[in-house]
């Protein structure tokens, strides 16, 4: 795959870095990522990988843009309220980078559209905010054996994991929560959207690149307000409904 003179200026600076270089960007630029959510996550995410040079990015999200997501959804303007996000996200990402493929699909992800709006992907990210899409978007990946990044935040704390075979999103997170907070309700600093959602796309782009080591099996745990970071290794659960034993042993049971 080459480049046209206009992308090796562009990309110069990952073509010089020995993790990356000319294979590596290559690999970016034939990747399809798919981006589940074009929110606080999602819209900073898919401005760095435009940006990298990702050859096509599949923007699903169902809303509009709202005045309350420009504190940190830095992907729209406010010319931009009242539009779809999936297709002011897709001019705002193709005036940074007329080289990146672009498909808007304005619809929402349940368990009955997950593998046709993920269908083709290379990798998936996962920013949403409700726990039934976040499933249904697991799932998927498990059964197509598509990796998942995967980015939460929180009030002044976000996460980030790789997903990729076992453990499963499903290992960390069995069932949604009785009482999960919303940022609607409880609140979030503008500024950690950007946080997670640059380190999501770096993890897309390592796993993409075949660059450094990836956060897989690993989610790395950011405090915005102590300015401190950890990271957890997740434990395949034997028991879970996605990737577990039973589960395992369910799709043989179906192949035959």
């Amino acid at each position: 795959m080459s480049f046209s003179d206009d992308e090796i200026e562009r990309y110069a600076r990952h073509l010089v870095l020995a993790e990356v270089g000319g294979p590596g960007q290559q690999r970016l630029k034939a990747a399809r990522v798919g981006l589940v959510g074009l929110g606080g996550v999602g819209a900073p995410a898919a401005l760095y990988l435009a940006g990298a040079g990702v050859g096509t990015l599949r923007l699903i999200d169902h809303d509009h843009v709202g005045l309350s997501n420009l504190q940190r959804q830095i992907a729209f303007s406010e010319q931009d309220v009242g539009d779809l996000k999936v297709e002011a996200g897709a001019a705002r990402l193709t005036a940074l980078n007329p080289h990146v493929g672009i498909e808007a699909a304005a619809e929402r992800l349940t368990a009955a559209n997950a593998a046709r709006l993920l269908g083709g992907c290379d990798l998936i990210i996962d920013g949403t905010d409700d726990f039934a899409t976040r499933f249904a978007v697991n799932a998927a990946c498990v059964a197509a054996g598509v990796p998942l990044v995967s980015g939460a935040l929180g009030r002044w704390s976000g996460q980030v994991g790789v997903f990729a075979g076992r453990p499963c999103y499903r290992c960390l997170v069995p069932a949604a929560p009785p009482e999960a907070e919303t940022c609607a309700r409880v609140g979030v600093i503008g500024a950690l959207a950007g946080v997670v959602g640059s380190m999501a796309a770096l993890e897309a782009v390592k796993l993409l690149a075949g660059a450094g080591e990836p956060l897989s099996g690993r989610l790395l745990i950011y405090d915005g307000l102590a300015g401190t970071a950890r990271t957890a290794r997740i434990a395949a659960d034997p028991a879970c409904p996605v990737c577990g034993q039973a589960a395992a042993k369910a799709d043989r049971n179906r192949a035959t």
